[in-house]
């Protein structure tokens, strides 16, 4: 097979790498208010790595028009009338095959994945 695609195990699985890639799976949740002094924008305009602008891979439980679970990538949280929402991102089966979906949608709709 091209590109190195054996059948069978060739090496280490997307697990195995996740686990050892340093990177730590917290809940995305924030339980606090995100700290306004924190790091800002790198010259370039992008968040540096690790400080949340990288966004996180979740699970969207029953978004509208759409129901069931599906997996999504969380981009930014934001607090509104004293509940948290998150601005999320994902894919839903359409009439004319897949859509993508960005709303912001409330924090009990989501989970860490």
């Amino acid at each position: 097979m091209a590109g190195g695609m054996l059948p069978g195990r060739s090496g280490r699985s997307l697990g195995e790498r996740a686990a050892n890639s340093g990177v730590r799976g917290d809940d995305p949740r924030p339980t606090a208010a995100p700290d306004p002094l924190g790091p800002g924008p790198a010259r370039s305009g992008y968040a540096p790595a690790g400080t949340g602008g990288e966004g996180r891979h979740c699970w969207v439980r029953d978004p509208p028009d759409a129901p069931g679970i599906w997996p999504g990538l969380l981009v930014e949280w934001r607090q509104r009338d004293g509940a948290w929402q998150g601005r999320v991102a994902y894919t839903v089966t359409g009439p004319h095959g897949p859509a993508l979906v960005e709303t912001w949608l409330p924090a009990a709709r989501l989970e860490p994945r």
